[in-house]
């Protein structure tokens, strides 16, 4: 959240990939959580490859599969310029580099303009706020509430990629038909990973990848279910084998 003038924002630093990744955030306001975790994860990007994150926040994601994959070439594009340079002290902290720019996704500079990338990745504002009710301060509003629509989201995305370039999002699952919509005539090869809290409910969060130029068929694949049991029943994490590896680990969420 931008601050008033003279005003000091604390600030925490917290502990990704069982602390192999350290995050420095505001203690108040929107923080980080599992999604750009799982976002990282679910990236298949390899060593030499390019990788644009737009609205990367603090740099969550981007860590996290910097560290996954050494030699990436990351760069981030952040509105807020506090969160901005919170994401380039991130990149010094865990000496992971990435080149952070303060810019609307929607109004990149030139020079990233000109670039193409070869993975281009996005964990968007989940709530359309025509259908919902704002939070009331302004950096969590501005991670979880869409005032960029999400078509703008894709269609950059689209427009950065370099050919044959993977876009992965992250996203509420009753948001997927918006962002399927956003992809048609510009990315194929679309691939759907739902995510379920807990065995027998309907998934609350989608990872979608997709390609620029690509021409598979749609592929809607079965869920993985982040937590064991039906209800939680300990006070410590009850997560899943694989999602426990993503988190404490660092491992990849393969697509099927």
């Amino acid at each position: 959240m931008a601050s008033r003038p003279g005003a000091r924002v604390e600030l925490t630093d917290t502990g990704y990939l069982g602390g192999r990744v350290t995050i420095r955030q505001p203690r108040k306001g929107y923080r980080a959580g599992v999604d750009p975790v799982l976002l990282a994860a679910s990236v298949p990007a390899r060593a030499g490859q390019s990788v644009l994150e737009l609205g990367c926040g603090v740099g969550t994601a981007s860590m996290c599969l910097g560290w996954r994959v050494q030699g990436l070439r990351l760069t981030g594009v952040e509105r807020q310029a506090d969160h901005a340079a919170l994401a380039q002290q991130n990149s010094e902290l865990n000496g992971i580099a990435m080149d952070v720019v303060t810019a609307d996704l929607a109004d990149l500079p030139g020079d990233l303009r000109a670039r193409g990338f070869d993975h281009v990745i996005a964990n968007p504002p989940y709530f359309d706020r025509a259908a919902s009710t704002p939070s009331e301060g302004a950096a969590r509003e501005a991670a979880m509430g869409e005032d960029t629509p999400l078509d703008t989201w894709v269609r950059v995305a689209a427009a950065r990629l370099a050919p044959k370039g993977y876009a992965s999002f992250i996203h509420r699952a009753e948001r997927l038909p918006d962002l399927l919509a956003a992809f048609s005539g510009r990315l194929g090869s679309v691939q759907v990973l739902p995510l379920s809290a807990r065995r027998g409910r309907d998934p609350g969060l989608v990872l979608v990848r997709a390609r620029k130029g690509g021409r598979a068929a749609f592929r809607l694949h079965a869920p993985i279910v982040m937590h064991e049991g039906d209800v939680h029943l300990r006070d410590q994490d009850d997560y899943s084998a694989l999602i426990g590896d993503v988190l404490r680990e660092g491992s990849p969420i393969p697509f099927p």
